[in-house]
């Protein structure tokens, strides 16, 4: 049997992230954080549910620690520090996009929830920097006459839905939030993503700094593709929330095909009319 690939270089993602942690704009870079966190805040709300024994999964817990104090702080491992059937609220939060295993991420959250328990995720979704990936990519071909992974790719909402299912989740809903953040300048857009611990680890990246060259022509497209009237950068982020259950028999069953004891037409008050014949 052939492996996976490996997506990211965890080492170097370990090292961004606490490089970004000594930052002096780190705290204000995390923004994304923030707004995902007071998403779930309302979305907890919401549910009619006394949760005892929650889990974040996070790679920043001074943030996540806010969600719920009393919640379990987990690291986002390659295999997670969740204990089977612990938990009846369990959360994954801003890191499922750096996983080499996204499935099987999924997994280990379902199976660390009690019957019925509640799993929210939130992540960058496939629209998030596409500004940058495209100036990027230009401005490489361009100078090199190459192409190399540099921005991390990023889940289009119907697929991580479809993993959702896949894991086992029961009741699984996929909904998307889009913000468009605005830069004065390209050096300021590539600062809050170092700041944030969101730079280049792809296992496939180039291992040399890139070129000045490359990066002044990159910042050249994205200002004459994408500036504002006002000469500002926009950057696309789409936060893609994912919604499960675990399984348990007093949730909602789909119904039998044939099964059903009313007709269409009666509860939409309109006559019935047979499909017409082919020909």
């Amino acid at each position: 049997m052939t492996e996976a690939p490996t997506l990211t270089d965890r080492e170097a993602l370990a090292r961004h992230r606490a490089r970004a942690c000594t930052l002096p704009d780190h705290d204000a870079a995390m923004f994304l954080h923030r707004l995902a966190l007071t998403d779930i805040q309302e979305r907890l709300t919401l549910v009619n549910r006394v949760f005892t024994a929650p889990a974040v999964v996070s790679a920043f817990p001074e943030i996540w620690q806010n969600l719920r104090l009393d919640a379990l702080q987990v690291t986002d491992d390659e295999v997670l520090a969740l204990s089977p059937g612990a938990h009846d609220l369990v959360i994954h939060a801003m890191t499922l996009h750096w996983s080499n295993d996204p499935l099987g991420q999924l997994v280990q959250c379902r199976r660390a929830l009690r019957p019925d328990g509640l799993f929210i995720a939130v992540l960058p979704g496939g629209r998030s920097l596409h500004e940058l990936r495209s100036a990027l990519a230009e401005a490489e071909a361009r100078v090199t006459g190459g192409l190399s992974p540099r921005v991390v790719p990023m889940g289009e909402i119907r697929d991580l839905g479809g993993l959702m299912q896949r894991a086992g989740f029961a009741l699984p809903v996929a909904d998307s939030l889009q913000q468009v953040v605005e830069y004065g300048s390209f050096p300021a857009l590539l600062a809050d993503l170092r700041a944030s611990g969101e730079t280049n680890a792809l296992a496939g990246r180039l291992r040399r700094f890139s070129g000045r060259s490359v990066l002044a022509e990159a910042g050249a497209i994205y200002a004459e593709s994408f500036a504002t009237d006002t000469g500002r950068l926009p950057a696309t982020v789409e936060l893609v929330f994912l919604t499960g259950w675990a399984p348990h028999d007093s949730q909602q069953q789909p119904l039998r095909p044939g099964s059903a004891k009313s007709r269409l037409a009666d509860a939409l008050g309109v006559p019935e009319a047979p499909l017409p014949k082919d020909g």
